[in-house]
C-alpha cells in the first residue's frame, strides 16, 4: 500500500518519499482525505472545465471561473476563494499548492477591474494569504510562502487633503516574485516592488522597495542583511581572506 501512495504522490511531487513512521491507520486516513479532494476537484466539470487531478478542500469557491487558467494537480485547503475578474485573469501553473482559507482575487470592482495573478509551477502557499492583482502580480516557480502572506500592487492616492481619500483614487505599479525564493510567514509586499530571484525573506517582514536576487531580507521595512551564494563564490572569497 504504501509504494501505491508513494507512486500516486510522485506524480505531483517526484521527490515524495514515505517516513518510516507512517502507520497504515495515518495511511489511510490521508487516502480517504485525498479521495474526497479528488471528488470535489472533479465536480469543476459541472462547470465546463477539467479538473487537472485538482485536490479541493471544503468550501472552495471559483468567481469568474471564465477568466480563470490552471494547471495539473491544484491543490487547496478549506475555503480558498479564486476570482479572476481582471483584465488578463488569474494563472496557476502546475502542482501549485494554497493554504486553507486564502483569497486570491484579482480585483473587486467592475469599474476599475485589475489586470492578473500569475502563480508558477510548483508553488506552495501557506494558510491565510491574500493575493491581490490590481496592477499585477507574478510568482516566479518554485517558490515557497508561509502563512499569513499578503501582496497588494496598488496604493490609494491621498495627496489631497480636502478631498476624501477613498475618492481620490489608486496608483498601480504591479508586482514581481522571482523564481525559487522562500518567504516567511506574516511577509507583506506592496505595490512597486519586484523580489528577484533565489530571494529569502524573514517572517513578518514588510518589503517596500526593489530587492536584487540573491538576497536575505528582515525587518519594517525589510533591509538586506545577507547575501547568498554559490558554493564556489563563498569559497573563493575565504580563499582570498586567508592569503
Amino acid at each position: 500500500m504504501k509504494s501505491l501512495l508513494e507512486k500516486w504522490v510522485r506524480r505531483r511531487n517526484p521527490h515524495f518519499a514515505l517516513h518510516p513512521s507512517v502507520s497504515t491507520a495515518v495511511l489511510l486516513g490521508f487516502g480517504f482525505q485525498t479521495a474526497l479532494s479528488l471528488l470535489r476537484g472533479s465536480q469543476l466539470w459541472l462547470r465546463g472545465r477539467a479538473s487537472g487531478g485538482a485536490m479541493l478542500g471544503q468550501g472552495v469557491r471559483f468567481q469568474y471561473l471564465g477568466l480563470i487558467r490552471f494547471g495539473k494537480f491544484l491543490k487547496t485547503g478549506d475555503n480558498v476563494r479564486f476570482s479572476g475578474l481582471g483584465t488578463d485573469g488569474l494563472t496557476l501553473g502546475d502542482n501549485v499548492s494554497i493554504g486553507a482559507f486564502s483569497q486570491v482575487i484579482v480585483s473587486t470592482s467592475l469599474s476599475e477591474p485589475g489586470r492578473f495573478i500569475r502563480v508558477g509551477s510548483r508553488v506552495g502557499i501557506g494558510e491565510f494569504a491574500y493575493l491581490g492583482g490590481g496592477g499585477g502580480l507574478s510568482i516566479g516557480d518554485d517558490c515557497i510562502i508561509g502563512q499569513y502572506f499578503s501582496c497588494h500592487p496598488e496604493n490609494h492616492r491621498h495627496a489631497e487633503f480636502d478631498t476624501l481619500i477613498r475618492l481620490q483614487g489608486v496608483v498601480r505599479q504591479g508586482i514581481s516574485i522571482g523564481a525559487n525564493c522562500w518567504i516567511g510567514s506574516k511577509v507583506t509586499v506592496l505595490d512597486g516592488v519586484t523580489i528577484g530571484a533565489g530571494c529569502v525573506v524573514a517572517a513578518g517582514a514588510v518589503v517596500t522597495r526593489p530587492v536584487p536576487a540573491g538576497c536575505v531580507v528582515a525587518g519594517v521595512p525589510a533591509r538586506i542583511i545577507a547575501y547568498r551564494e554559490p558554493a564556489e563564490t563563498a569559497a573563493a572569497e575565504l580563499i582570498n581572506a586567508l592569503a
